[in-house]
């Protein structure tokens, strides 16, 4: 009896192994089918278009726009195809480095390009360049004549090549010339506010945010900071490399938040080590505060650490990845949906603030700053 009724597992357990095989061959060839539909739509059309089409064209530009394409038919606004140009300028900008001359523009009255930041060691601080000055010329032609926008183009160019402008300073006209460089983009900006309360803007979350935000931290604790008020307003995310960084020295030990992946497969993304900050905390947020600067919020309030003051946060709660293809582009693709290990996933949804608070855009005092400092009033 004990011999029959093993040789019917025995039995069974085949079965279902030959049931798996079966179902993956079928799995795989209706996939291979499919594939091959696609491959052969595509020579059809391509094939009608080289002996119809009126002109020559550039076939590289055409792979270039099918791929984009492509892509873009996954109805997913964040991934994308991207040429090799392209996706080396994106892996700049998350290196947390560019290239060009390192000045923010705003158009004035008069038309022309008005500077109202200029990048820390940038070549245009080197040049000597300041906020309020205004560029009248470049490469030798007024802005006004060959236009706003395609005179800041004019400014952007390849590393180490040279552009020349015309700027007002302090009501004199100067010539001026500035080799483009590569260099690191300040992402973190902190300082010491009324009431030892530390403040710190975080603009973006790339490879050297880290660090900047480390030594922000270090500086105002070193001065006697005894709460944090930090901003990301206006942050629309970045690598969550940077953020695992920046959450480790504020939370306790432990698995911070996971990624769902295809299939439900899930993986946990952010850990915390031992070291906790222990310091009243509140997070600024806005319509504009998206991806990473929302897991860095929802992170802090959920383990306990900080208040969100502000306005609903914009809801992406989603991960892509970058790959570099083989053709030497790239690829950005969506994942994984993620969320804390305290809280549900708030794509879509956008994190609700402890304490809501609107920022007029005639607003005189930054309303959003000033509730998140009343926070810390009482219990310090």
């Amino acid at each position: 009896m004990k011999q029959k009724q093993s040789l019917s597992s025995v039995s069974v357990t085949i079965l279902l192994c030959a049931l798996t095989f079966t179902g993956t061959v079928l799995f795989m060839q209706h996939r291979y089918r499919k594939t091959e539909e696609k491959f052969q739509r595509l020579a059809e059309l391509d094939q009608y278009i080289q002996q119809n089409f009126y002109t020559d064209y550039d076939e590289d530009a055409l792979m270039d726009s099918m791929l984009k394409g492509y892509v873009s038919g996954l109805g997913d606004r964040y991934s994308s195809y991207m040429t090799p140009e392209e996706y080396d300028s994106l892996m700049t900008k998350e290196a947390g480095k560019t290239i060009g001359i390192g000045v923010t523009v705003v158009q004035n009255e008069e038309g022309y390009p008005e500077i109202i930041e200029v990048q820390e060691n940038s070549p245009a601080e080197k040049a000597g360049l300041h906020p309020e000055d205004v560029i009248l010329a470049v490469e030798g032609e007024d802005v006004l004549t060959v236009g706003y926008t395609e005179s800041i183009s004019r400014v952007r160019g390849e590393e180490g090549t040279a552009v020349n402008l015309k700027v007002r300073q302090d009501g004199t006209e100067k010539e001026i010339s500035i080799v483009r460089e590569t260099f690191d983009v300040t992402t973190v900006a902190g300082q010491m506010l009324d009431g030892h309360i530390g403040y710190i803007q975080i603009v973006s979350f790339r490879e050297n945010t880290a660090d900047q935000f480390q030594n922000a931290l270090d500086e105002l604790l070193a001065q006697g900071a005894d709460a944090l008020i930090f901003d990301v307003r206006d942050n629309g995310g970045g690598l969550l490399s940077a953020l695992e960084k920046m959450l480790d020295p504020l939370l306790p030990k432990g698995d911070i938040a996971t990624a769902t992946y295809q299939g439900d497969e899930t993986e946990v993304v952010l850990k915390s080590d031992a070291e906790e900050l222990n310091l009243p905390m509140a997070v600024l947020v806005n319509g504009n505060s998206a991806s990473a600067a929302e897991l860095f919020s929802a992170s802090l309030r959920d383990f306990k650490q900080a208040k969100l003051v502000g306005t609903q946060t914009f809801g992406k709660g989603i991960m892509q990845v970058t790959t570099r293809m083989p053709d030497g582009g790239g690829l950005t693709l969506t994942v994984a949906t993620y969320q804390t290990t305290k809280s549900e996933c708030y794509h879509g949804v956008g994190l609700t603030p402890d304490v809501i608070a609107e920022l007029p855009d005639d607003a005189e005092t930054d309303v959003q700053l000033e509730a998140a400092k009343k926070l810390f009033e009482s219990g310090r």
